[in-house]
C-alpha cells in the first residue's frame, strides 16, 4: 500500500479536498478528476451505508485522489469495517482526550501495534503488501471540536500514529459557546486556531481545517496544510445559482 496523501503532507505540502455526503459514484468518479488531492467520505452526517462507500471509493479508482472517511465515531468495529472497504484513512469525530486518540491509531493497525482485525477484503485484492504495510501508510486524522479537546492539545499531539489534527469549525465554535456560523474574527476563536497549528508544530503533525472558498488561501497562509474547501452539497447548489444568474441576467 501506498498512500499520496500521506505522502504529500509529510513533506509539509498544502492538500486541498472536499467533503462528500451526497451517496452516489458519480459523484465521487467527478470530483475525484476535478483536481482534488482527497475526498472525504462523510460517515458521521451523510447519510450513507458500507455498499454505498465502497462503491464510491471504487468510483474514484484511476485517478490521483485519495478516500478517507470520515466515521461516525471512535470504534473499533466502525473504522476497521471503512478500511476494510478500501478507505486509505479516517478522520475520528469528536476526539477530545490523549486516550481516545489513543484509541483511534489501535483500532487502524494491525497487532501488534493495534487491535484491528485481519479480513481486509477489498482493500487487499490487488496489493498483496497491504498487511506488511498498512499500518505504516494509513492516515489516522482526529477532529478537534470541542474546548475540551483545546486544553487537552498536547497529549493528543503526542500520540504516537496521530498524523493530523484537523479542526471542525463549526462543532468548535458551538461547543466554545459562540454558536455557528463561527465566529472567524472572535479572539478567542482564533487563539484556539493558533493552539492547533502550534501544537502540530511541536509535535511535527498536519494541521488541518474545513475551510471554504472565502477563507482557504487564508487557511493555507497561516499554516493549515490538510483541508477541505467545502462539500459537494454547496458545490451542487453554488454551480445550478451561477447558472441560473447568468441565465436569468
Amino acid at each position: 500500500m501506498k498512500n499520496p496523501l500521506k505522502a504529500k503532507i509529510q513533506k509539509g505540502q498544502p492538500v486541498v479536498g472536499a467533503f462528500v455526503g451526497l451517496g452516489h459514484p458519480d459523484v465521487t468518479e467527478t470530483l475525484s478528476r476535478a483536481g482534488f488531492d482527497w475526498l472525504l467520505i462523510d460517515g458521521e452526517h451523510g447519510p450513507l451505508g458500507l455498499e454505498t462507500m465502497q462503491t464510491m471509493m471504487m468510483a474514484m479508482n484511476g485517478s490521483n485522489c485519495t478516500p478517507i472517511v470520515r466515521v461516525e465515531w471512535n470504534e473499533p468495529v466502525i473504522i476497521k469495517r471503512v478500511l476494510d472497504i478500501g478507505a486509505y484513512g479516517v478522520l475520528v469525530p469528536w476526539v477530545n482526550s490523549k486516550e481516545e486518540a489513543e484509541a483511534a491509531v489501535q483500532a487502524c493497525r494491525y497487532p501488534p501495534e493495534g487491535i484491528r482485525g485481519f479480513g481486509p477484503r477489498r482493500a487487499s485484492r490487488f496489493d498483496p503488501e497491504y498487511r506488511a504495510t498498512a499500518n505504516d501508510e494509513l492516515l489516522v486524522s482526529v477532529q478537534i471540536e470541542t474546548q475540551k479537546a483545546v486544553d487537552n492539545l498536547d497529549e493528543i499531539a503526542a500520540v504516537e500514529g496521530v498524523d493530523a489534527l484537523f479542526i471542525g469549525p463549526y462543532d468548535l465554535s458551538n461547543n466554545m459557546g459562540f454558536g455557528v456560523p463561527p465566529q472567524w474574527d472572535n479572539p478567542r476563536f482564533l487563539g484556539a486556531l493558533e493552539a492547533v497549528l502550534h501544537v502540530c508544530e511541536e509535535h511535527d503533525k498536519a494541521p488541518g481545517l474545513y475551510a471554504n472558498m472565502d477563507n482557504i488561501k487564508w487557511a493555507i497562509e497561516k499554516g493549515f496544510i490538510y483541508n477541505t474547501v467545502g462539500e459537494a452539497d454547496g458545490f451542487l447548489a453554488y454551480g445550478a445559482e451561477q447558472a441560473l444568474k447568468k441565465a436569468k441576467g
